[in-house]
């Protein structure tokens, strides 16, 4: 069957709203997060075990798959689902900002984009024509255009250019499709830090018609207000009836937001990769298991939390499995944060059925302490650096 969004309930007081969008591989709840399984699984846990905590559909990415094990490969296994053994709906990415991160290992013009592999520095190319080639033979539910993604301190100059390009390469992008029924394709808004591009890119893309829109080219380094500043102004001009995808936006606090601005569909690689450090999300906010005030701690690291982790371990275990670098606490740790990201997840749809958002939001947000601003910028710029594959210094 293919992709259609139904909108249920909308929010009092904010722009917030629950609804379901249906693919050949089931129906899911919105709004609701996407773990990111970029390379055909989510770091450390099995598919059953994902399923098990409530989270229904993953992202997957293109240009990770094509360098490795090959598309070719993957298509030959009988395509994505059955290759990862996961039969719940797949978002891919073009792989367009891995391709743009890449920074002096790519060059590129209006035809698309030519890169050096990260892994062993073979050439490659990537057009919107081939972007759309791939994920069809990929099979995945959602696939997303080829977009060109700025870096956030881009001149406007360059933002525009970019945002430009975007809109032409979204439009080769529905052009170069095959109508494949059971996979849709979401044209991706750009417009950087810039409130009038991103609204023309929004009319541009809504203006060539696309089942879905996504919100991309955020969370990269920019001040948080202006994230939300950016996805105000993409939100107010794109149609009330098609759904909302808010890419690489995962933190607790900007999930919150981003429904209380009407976006359906969130992913983001934060919560397995903080728990791969020892970063833990409680109600209160994200704590530091290898901190030395757990390490006589007798309870789990958050008492509200049903996971397996919390019901079966202590926080001075988790803290002394950091210590000794035992492979088991990054399962632990990765559970932990998936579920909590669940039961959010779950918590803001009761809420947003009951008329209650509004509430929930300002008691969330009045209890959760997130990440010190400075700091959280600091971290992201180093993980931006990894991924450019530059010296931290």
């Amino acid at each position: 069957m293919p992709e259609s969004f139904s909108l249920k309930t909308r929010s009092v007081n904010t722009n917030a709203r629950a609804g379901e969008l249906a693919t050949a591989h089931g129906v899911v709840r919105t709004p609701v997060f996407c773990p990111v399984a970029s390379q055909a699984t989510v770091k450390t846990l099995t598919p059953e075990e994902i399923n098990g905590l409530g989270l229904h559909m993953l992202l997957s990415n293109t240009y990770h798959l094509y360098l490795q094990p090959g598309i070719k490969v993957i298509e030959k296994m009988g395509g994505l689902h059955r290759f990862m053994g996961w039969d719940g709906p797949i978002l891919t990415d073009s792989g367009g900002y891995q391709v743009f991160s890449l920074a002096n290992l790519r060059r590129i013009n209006d035809d698309g984009v030519t890169f050096r592999s990260h892994i062993d520095g073979s050439e490659h190319s990537l057009t919107p024509e081939l972007a759309m080639r791939y994920q069809e033979s990929l099979g995945s539910d959602i696939a997303m255009v080829l977009d060109e993604c700025p870096p956030h301190n881009a001149t406007r100059a360059e933002v525009e250019v970019a945002t430009e390009r975007t809109s032409r390469w979204a439009e080769r992008c529905l052009k170069a499709a095959t109508g494949k029924k059971d996979q849709s394709i979401y044209a991706i808004v750009q417009g950087g830090a810039y409130s009038d591009l991103r609204r023309r890119s929004a009319k541009d893309l809504m203006s060539v018609g696309f089942p879905g829109y996504a919100i991309g080219g955020l969370s990269l380094g920019e001040e948080k207000s202006t994230t939300y500043e950016m996805i105000d102004a993409a939100v107010d001009c794109l149609p009330e009836e098609k759904p909302r995808y808010l890419m690489g936006v995962g933190s607790p606090e900007d999930i919150v937001e981003a429904v209380a601005r009407g976006i359906d569909i969130m992913d983001c690689a934060l919560p397995t990769r903080v728990a791969r450090n020892g970063a833990f999300f409680t109600p209160s906010g994200r704590i530091n298991i290898r901190n030395a005030t757990y390490r006589e701690m007798a309870g789990p690291v958050d008492s509200t939390c049903d996971c397996y982790t919390c019901r079966t371990f202590s926080a001075a275990y988790l803290h002394h499995l950091f210590a000794a670098r035992e492979l088991l606490v990054y399962r632990l740790a990765t559970l932990h944060n998936l579920r909590f990201i669940s039961r959010l997840m779950e918590n803001i749809r009761e809420s947003i059925a009951d008329n209650d958002f509004s509430s929930f939001r300002d008691n969330f947000m009045s209890t959760y302490r997130p990440t010190d601003e400075r700091t959280r910028i600091e971290q992201k710029e180093k993980w931006l650096r990894r991924q450019r594959g530059e010296s931290q210094g």
